[in-house]
């Protein structure tokens, strides 16, 4: 049996418009994108550090479903768990660039000090570091 290694994983939220959402990324979170594909544009992948997103859209709006729509009323119900270096500079990071801050920093039950923010499309992000 031969062994794989694993290298990475990017999350890929469906988007109303991927325009608005890439540039919600790069200008409120601090990633970056090289390019869109297609025209309209249709598909974006932002980065920062290690972390890859891919947005994409298909033509038409209200597509996107994160996941707390399934049941808003349930808590740690993230798009997607970011591990990080520093999570208070992050969310110092963040509160200053005026990021939906839904969950407050705070050390957890789990041994990690993250928090809760909101993209421009509804996907909650969950930022943490081990502890």
């Amino acid at each position: 049996m031969t062994s794989s290694q694993v290298l990475s994983v990017a999350p890929y939220f469906v988007v109303d418009d991927v325009v608005p959402a890439a540039e919600f990324y790069r200008d409120k979170l601090g990633f970056t994108f090289d390019r869109y594909w297609g025209e309209p544009p249709c598909f974006v992948m932002v980065r920062r550090d290690g972390i890859t997103i891919m947005l994409g859209c298909f033509g038409r709006s209200g597509l996107a479903r994160p996941n707390r729509t399934v049941d808003p009323h349930s808590e740690g119900c993230w798009d997607a768990y970011i591990w990080v270096r520093d999570a208070q500079a992050l969310y110092d990071e963040f509160k200053s660039r005026g990021v939906t801050i839904t969950r407050a920093i705070e050390k957890t039950h789990y041994g990690c000090l993250d928090f809760d923010i909101l993209d421009s499309s509804g996907y909650c992000l969950c930022f943490g570091q081990n502890l």
